[in-house]
């Protein structure tokens, strides 16, 4: 199971029992989009692609407001 926390800096993310933080400016840089503009799923993907994604995709942007 994968699990994902935003904030205003980073993401916090358990995937397989493993903590670990992905920060702002990697997710943005492995995305080419501003970190407010990512999605979640898109989050999700760089973690595992493989994930097998369901529901409407959201952006960090309005998780965090």
């Amino acid at each position: 199971m994968t699990n994902v926390s935003f904030d205003d800096d980073g993401v916090d993310a358990t995937y397989e029992g493993t903590d670990f933080r992905m920060d702002r400016e990697l997710i943005e840089e492995a995305t080419e989009k501003s970190y407010r503009d990512v999605t979640d799923h898109e989050v999700l993907k760089l973690i595992d692609d493989s994930l097998d994604l369901s529901g409407e995709p959201r952006r960090i942007g309005d998780i965090l407001d």
